[in-house]
């Protein structure tokens, strides 16, 4: 799992001068913003963002459809790359990926991890990491910062809780510093 710290670190890195720092900023800003696994974000079309409603329709293992929200940063980043870097990178060919190579193909789950291997290394983070870092370091960030996990079991697109559960380790962390803090007698 990545700090916020170091999250913000990664987020900082891409070149948001060039088409494919605009591509790899909205990349990683989707990612961390929406907790999305791998193959979700690359299966992404550009009818599935809605950044004006602040959402993205994500098509889920089995098939299922989920909405989920999309921050902010997420979609000035999202934003940017849909008028000004994936139009240049598609010219004229079609495609119906979001996130496009620079021939147009929509890109691989191996190419995204390419991309973050990339990232990671130029931020200078050294940690174990792949995609799914981001997905892992969003869960936890967001119940640190208090949300509660049936909303993040529905954004991370699980089925069933127990799957969630894994991350209620952060949930005792706080609870125990806030009774250490505020216990009288801890």
């Amino acid at each position: 799992m990545l700090t916020p710290q170091e999250v913000e670190q990664l987020l900082q890195t891409p070149d948001t001068s060039t088409l494919l720092g605009k591509r790899d900023a909205a990349l990683l800003e989707m990612l961390y913003a929406t907790g999305l696994r791998a193959s979700e974000l690359v299966g992404l079309t550009v009818g599935d963002v809605q950044t004006m409603a602040g959402y993205v329709k994500v098509c889920g293992k089995g098939g299922k459809e989920r909405l989920v929200p999309v921050g902010e940063m997420a979609a000035v980043q999202l934003d940017d790359y849909l008028l000004e870097g994936r139009p240049q990178l598609v010219k004229a060919r079609p495609a119906v990926h979001l996130f496009v190579n620079r021939s147009a193909q929509g890109l691989t789950r191996q190419g995204l991890w390419k991309i973050i291997k990339k990232y990671m290394h130029q931020a200078a983070i050294h940690k174990p990491f792949s995609p799914h870092t981001l997905r892992h370091s969003f869960a936890t960030h967001l119940l640190e910062g208090g949300a509660d996990l049936r909303s993040l079991q529905h954004m991370l697109g699980h089925v069933d809780i127990s799957t969630t559960q894994i991350y209620t380790h952060v949930v005792q962390q706080r609870l125990r510093a806030l009774y250490t803090i505020h216990h009288p007698r801890p």
